[in-house]
């Protein structure tokens, strides 16, 4: 191969880690925005939330196509047809604007505030910390009602091991689909990646589920859902079975079980979690008036209790930290090459 070929090869290589390493101070900046504020409720008020702009899209897009009079084929190809049409129409603004972020601080700010809303760091914490309370002060009715809002199965069939078990299991999962996957996606490709991602991740919460209604319409939601979050998916587990203290231990139960789960993704942060805190996760369930039996995750270990979720509170915090340290390193790489 001529050296030139090489050389153009490098050279372009070599842009393309600068260009993600510059995005790693403005997703730094977005992340800390929302683990101080979250999205203030008075905003969301006045304006509501990008998610919530992205998923108003999707359902006015489905209700359109999505009609049971359609076939399977017609059904799978026009719900591929709703993800292409809704990925163009939200990553197309992104690009733009990416195009014409200056650099510098400015550069940083702007773009810190761009990626704010698709982060979920604090929410997620305050979510689970609204279940965790109440479940400690044996306020059993408070808690399953905090939980219903995180969860798809049936509130009412929890006793509190079960909410217990259904908070921990959102908190492991939804650390990796709401915060180092948009991360790592922003990492990879900027804030065209970081907004891409997000309208993936919210079609999987809309429609990439096997509901009559869906199981067709939502089959590619689901398989773009479950590419994208591969590798995120099992670095959030590394990282759990990192801060577990009990690395060795943690990692070998995540290896052993996370292919057990139902998912191809949520399975390791889910078993990592569970071996980190010495409790089973997963089992059986019900959803609606359908029982599933799920096998456990790390299933020789006793049931979580609200002190899990505590725990298991505190274990998140310590990955959000070392996510925090990891992206302030690459903006320093970032600012060392470029002086």
């Amino acid at each position: 191969r001529p050296s030139g070929c090489r050389d153009a090869r490098d050279h372009k290589l070599y842009h393309g880690i600068r260009d993600m390493m510059s995005f790693a101070a403005a997703l730094l900046a977005g992340f800390l925005v929302e683990a101080t504020v979250s999205w203030p409720m008075a905003v969301f008020r006045k304006i509501g939330h990008p998610v919530s702009w992205i998923g108003h899209l999707i359902s006015k897009l489905e209700a359109f196509l999505n009609r049971p009079s359609h076939s399977p084929v017609r059904l799978r190809a026009y719900g591929t047809i709703t993800v292409f049409l809704v990925l163009v129409a939200c990553v197309s603004p992104a690009v733009a604007v990416s195009s014409v972020l200056p650099t510098g601080w400015s550069g940083v700010l702007i773009g810190g505030l761009l990626s704010w809303p698709f982060l979920a760091t604090r929410s997620l914490y305050d979510h689970v910390q609204a279940i965790a309370l109440p479940l400690a002060r044996g306020q059993t009715d408070q808690a399953r009602g905090a939980v219903s809002l995180i969860i798809g199965r049936n509130p009412e069939t929890l006793d509190d091991k079960a909410i217990a078990r259904a908070s921990l299991e959102s908190l492991a999962e939804n650390s990796s689909d709401g915060v180092i996957a948009p991360l790592f996606w922003g990492l990879v490709f900027g804030l065209p990646g970081l907004v891409g991602y997000k309208v993936i991740n919210t079609f999987d919460s809309m429609i990439g589920h096997r509901s009559a209604r869906y199981v067709h319409f939502g089959m590619a939601a689901a398989r773009l859902d479950d590419l994208a979050n591969l590798i995120p998916s099992r670095i959030t587990g590394g990282l759990f079975t990192v801060v577990s203290g009990r690395l060795r231990h943690a990692g070998k139960v995540m290896f052993r079980d996370a292919n057990q789960h139902r998912s191809p993704n949520a399975g390791w942060p889910e078993a990592a979690m569970a071996a980190a805190l010495d409790i089973r996760l997963s089992g059986p369930r019900v959803y609606g008036n359908t029982v599933a039996n799920e096998p456990w995750l790390n299933g020789e270990a006793a049931d979580p209790d609200a002190g899990s979720v505590r725990r298991g509170l505190g274990l998140y915090q310590r990955v959000m930290l070392v996510v925090a340290l990891g992206l302030g390193l690459i903006a320093l790489l970032e600012r060392m090459t470029n002086a």
